[in-house]
């Protein structure tokens, strides 16, 4: 039976946010690898841009996926994904992280599992 998902997507609207912290490139790529830490997954890479006049957005690339991030400060507004893949991961952590780091006041999330079908029961999908 094909039923096991390959991995968990996590997508939130981080609202209320800290303008000052959404706007801070530094603090933005901190919070993003320390995301990707809490989810326990092997960094590969990672990059963050700040726009002029205001705003950042950045990306950490896993072994187990990517967590990415695209701030509005003017809003006070964040658009975050987190998407890890395989068992000993675990993208809640991660988000958990930035809503702290930028100090949101609510938070909306749909939260998927990708792949399913895909894995055979008790297989175990492999990572790069």
């Amino acid at each position: 039976m094909r039923g096991v998902g390959l991995g968990r997507h996590v997508i939130a609207e981080l609202l209320d946010c800290d303008r000052a912290a959404l706007d801070d490139a530094k603090l933005v790529e901190d919070a993003l690898l320390e995301a990707a830490k809490a989810t326990k997954s092997k960094v590969i890479s990672h990059y963050v841009y700040r726009f002029k006049p205001h705003g950042v957005s950045g990306y950490v690339l896993v072994a187990e996926s990517h967590l990415s991030i695209h701030t509005w400060p003017e809003y006070g507004y964040a658009a975050v994904d987190v998407f890890t893949c395989g068992e000993r991961t675990d993208p809640w952590s991660g988000l958990k992280v930035l809503k702290e780091r930028l100090k949101a006041r609510r938070v909306s999330v749909i939260s998927m599992e990708r792949g399913v079908g895909v894995a055979e029961e008790g297989e175990t999908p492999t990572t790069a």
